[in-house]
């Protein structure tokens, strides 16, 4: 599990927007870019290549769920 600690230090790499812990995924926060980097045992994997990009409606949902202003 990422600590809260480390999820304050974390950003998206791409556009440097915080992240949400989503299950095993950090989600960017940034409208445009909508990145999901996932975690494995415990490590976040925060590489460009490897993440995906969330269509803007999934992305939307999250943010609700989790308490951000679109």
């Amino acid at each position: 599990m990422i600590s809260k600690e480390l999820l304050v230090i974390l950003c998206c790499p791409e556009s440097k927007a915080d992240l949400i812990l989503e299950g095993n995924y950090l989600i960017s926060t940034d409208k445009n870019t909508r990145r999901r980097y996932r975690i494995e045992d415990d490590i976040p994997i925060m590489l460009i290549e490897e993440s995906e990009q969330l269509s803007l409606e999934e992305w939307t949902e999250i943010m609700k769920r989790n308490g951000r202003e679109v």
